[in-house]
């Protein structure tokens, strides 16, 4: 049975809660996106205000009722403190296929956070959304991310040169997939 879109999911890991967004979480992500290092390779500018923030978590709770996304706060289980965020797009249930995104707070850069997010939504994607495929659209400068997804299992299908307009210039996506028959836990 494939995942009905009624009940948004909760994720544990060994050191997170992946959860919805709610509105006590604003000032989290203000924070979170008000960070250029955070938004660098992102196709928005840095949150100036509350306003912006809630209209980001107005966006989690549209792409949700629509069934074609998820995103979950990243929540840290000893503090509560949210850290990030991560989830699915771009779901496409005829084709079985979904795009991932995600983002952390620089503080948690390199403590292996996004490594262990991402197999608890790789691992939901296959068995509760039941995708044949996960997509990544990434820049071609963010090094760190075409690292991780690497890492992860992905393959690099290809580059979309020059592909959108964003912050005064073109930037390449670097396309990277995982299919479930290459997935392994």
């Amino acid at each position: 049975m494939t995942f009905s879109f009624t009940k948004f999911p909760i994720i544990e890991t060994e050191r997170l809660i992946l959860r919805k967004a709610t509105e006590q979480d604003s000032d989290y992500i203000l924070k979170l996106y008000a960070n250029e290092n955070v938004v660098q390779h992102m196709p928005l500018d840095p949150f100036t205000s509350i306003e912006d923030a809630k209209g980001e978590i107005s966006w989690y709770e549209k792409i949700f009722s629509e069934q074609t996304g998820l995103r979950w706060v990243i929540e840290e289980k000893v503090n509560k403190k949210v850290i990030g965020t991560c989830g699915y797009l771009n779901y496409e249930v005829e084709h079985n296929r979904i795009e991932i995104g995600y983002d952390l707070s620089p503080e948690s850069w390199g403590k292996g956070i996004m490594t262990e997010t991402l197999k608890a939504v790789i691992h939901f994607a296959f068995s509760e959304l039941n995708v044949n495929k996960i997509e990544a659209q990434i820049t071609s400068e963010n090094d760190a991310s075409l690292h991780l997804v690497s890492k992860l299992g992905f393959h690099r299908d290809g580059v979309l040169r020059e592909h959108e307009f964003e912050k005064g210039r073109y930037i390449d996506l670097v396309i990277y997939s995982l299919l479930k028959s290459e997935y392994t836990k």
